[in-house]
């Protein structure tokens, strides 16, 4: 019965009642950018924009994202949940409603947000609820948290154009991908920041569906 309970727990969200009750003060984290020195929390130079993407272990998601054409700086943290300011070893509990996220701060002059969505739908599976592969829990989950009204819109058309791409190649799994306007992101430890890039080597693939996303022009 306790094992049971412990995997219902991973994959269901908690409720209001259930969750951490955190803390005030943000936790310790980076200052500028391992790869690129940028520095990871705003101000950011005008004219950009913020996208987060949640795609599994986001060790291993956010290098997908930092060595694009446009792409200013990126960061890790915590998005999408209820406890405020969570730690890592908070988040594991799955009692923090969070999910692993990528912020992604990007010049929409040089790359659109478009193409940052077609990365996130070929390299991660977003038909897989609660998990990704054999990482399982609430904070796998895959999302978009999205930051205009442009944004949510274009997010949602990209998933149903993926959704008929996967239907077409014959895939049968549905996209369970959370787009919802984005909330507060927590910045993650300073350990768990560019960790590809402090540790080359180290983290394994995200696996994709195989199917790719439509050129749409």
């Amino acid at each position: 019965m306790f094992l049971v309970e412990m995997f219902q727990r991973k994959t269901t969200m908690p409720t209001a009642g259930e969750a951490l009750a955190g803390r005030g003060e943000p936790i310790e984290t980076a200052v500028t950018h391992f790869a690129n020195g940028q520095p990871l929390k705003p101000p950011f130079p005008d004219g950009l924009e913020v996208a987060y993407f949640a795609m599994g272990r986001f060790a291993v998601a956010e290098r997908l994202f930092w060595s694009l054409p446009g792409v200013h700086v990126t960061a890790v943290g915590y998005a999408g949940g209820m406890t405020p300011n969570p730690t890592y070893q908070e988040l594991l509990s799955s009692l923090t409603g969070h999910t692993e996220t990528v912020m992604v701060v990007f010049d929409p002059r040089q790359i659109r947000y478009g193409t940052l969505l077609k990365v996130f739908f070929e390299k991660h599976d977003p038909t897989q609820a609660m998990r990704q592969g054999n990482d399982i829990g609430t904070f796998f989950r895959s999302a978009i948290f999205t930051m205009t009204d442009v944004q949510l819109v274009e997010a949602e058309q990209a998933r149903d154009t993926y959704q008929a791409a996967l239907k077409a190649a014959g895939h049968t799994g549905r996209i369970a991908t959370e787009i919802v306007p984005a909330t507060e992101f927590y910045y993650a430890e300073a350990s768990h920041q560019q960790h590809a890039a402090k540790n080359p080597g180290a983290q394994a693939d995200l696996k994709g569906t195989g199917v790719p996303f439509p050129d749409v022009g």
